[in-house]
């Protein structure tokens, strides 16, 4: 097996000790390989497990009662899902593979040990819990108080900011494999609606589109439209708990 995908994104913040790698090998020691569009958990289901994303893409969602689908985040390589169902025992979202998908699968029980054993990582996956928190509070307020151009352009500045952090965004440039139906579930728009405002943006000179690829030309004035703050950018790491003494 590869390196433990946590281990590769601590890492970009803190210099591990090996007892820290080897217990997030350890705790991703089981793997499992989904096709595009498998719904990795469904929503209300038993929440007994959280997944890493190796490869692929997997978004959260909730079906709302007159049947519309809201995409509330998506989890890229590297990243935690399904740590909502950390809170209770049924999940509250549902996890779908956007992509073909590979996850490495980590049982809610074994977090336990890893909270008294190796408290520094431990507290690592709070502080990006709360990350992510933060900015699904950003994605609520780009949803509900701007324009469509805007939403877009927020989705697009998010996707290549994080991938960027993960060496995965050459040249600006970026997939984009989302339908523009996901892409509408995830900024409250319709399927044509976000074909409009891609068209503009292109047409703005701010990106360019092709096979499913998209180029950021104008980084700034795309993130000045999105109202976008790097919430993954600058972390207080101060309060975390001190390495381990090496043995």
């Amino acid at each position: 097996m590869d390196q433990s995908c946590l281990a590769e994104r601590f890492s970009r913040y803190l210099q591990l000790g090996e007892s820290e790698r080897q217990t997030l090998v350890k705790l991703e020691e089981n793997e499992r390989f989904l096709p595009r569009g498998t719904v990795l958990l469904a929503e209300h289901a038993p929440a007994r497990e959280i997944f890493v994303v190796r490869r692929g893409w997997v978004y959260s969602s909730m079906l709302l009662s007159d049947g519309n689908r809201q995409i509330l985040s998506l989890h890229l390589p590297g990243e935690l899902a399904g740590e909502t169902g950390l809170a209770g025992d049924k999940a509250p979202f549902a996890l779908t593979a956007a992509t073909d998908v590979t996850v490495r699968v980590i049982d809610k029980l074994a977090l336990r040990d890893l909270f008294t054993r190796q408290p520094r990582i431990a507290a690592m996956l709070l502080l990006l819990a709360q990350v992510e928190r933060v900015a699904l509070a950003d994605r609520l307020a780009s949803i509900g108080r701007t324009s469509a151009r805007s939403r877009v352009a927020a989705l697009i500045v998010d996707i290549l900011r994080r991938l960027r952090a993960a060496g995965d965004a050459p040249g600006n440039e970026i997939p984009l494999p989302l339908t523009q139906e996901e892409i509408g579930d995830a900024t409250g728009l319709t399927a044509v609606h976000v074909n409009r405002m891609m068209r503009q943006l292109a047409d703005e000179g701010l990106i360019a589109r092709t096979n499913g690829r998209v180029r950021v030309i104008d980084e700034t004035r795309l993130a000045d439209i999105a109202n976008h703050i790097d919430r993954h950018a600058a972390l207080d790491l101060s309060w975390l708990p001190p390495a381990p003494a090496p043995r």
